[in-house]
């Protein structure tokens, strides 16, 4: 099974960095309410980016990884820009 480190963009255009074996399906959770907080303060998201892995585990560590980054290196991520 393969899992996925994925970026959301929020309606008040933030960005959720996130881990899921199914983003489309975390996405949707988080849109009706179930999940990261993130989503009932800063507007439903869309997924905008997403990098498979083999395990959760490298997953997670992208997502953390990620997650330090400043707001024009995720976006450089994002347009497929080097970082």
């Amino acid at each position: 099974m393969s899992h996925y480190f994925y970026i959301a963009r929020c309606t008040d255009n933030s960005l959720y960095i996130g881990a899921s074996d199914n983003p489309q399906r975390r996405i949707t959770e988080h849109n009706s309410g179930i999940g990261a907080q993130w989503f009932r303060q800063h507007g439903k998201g869309t997924v905008i980016y997403t990098e498979e892995y083999p395990t959760y585990l490298e997953a997670h560590r992208r997502e953390l990884q990620v997650k330090k980054w400043s707001r024009k290196k995720k976006e450089n991520l994002i347009k497929g820009l080097k970082p």
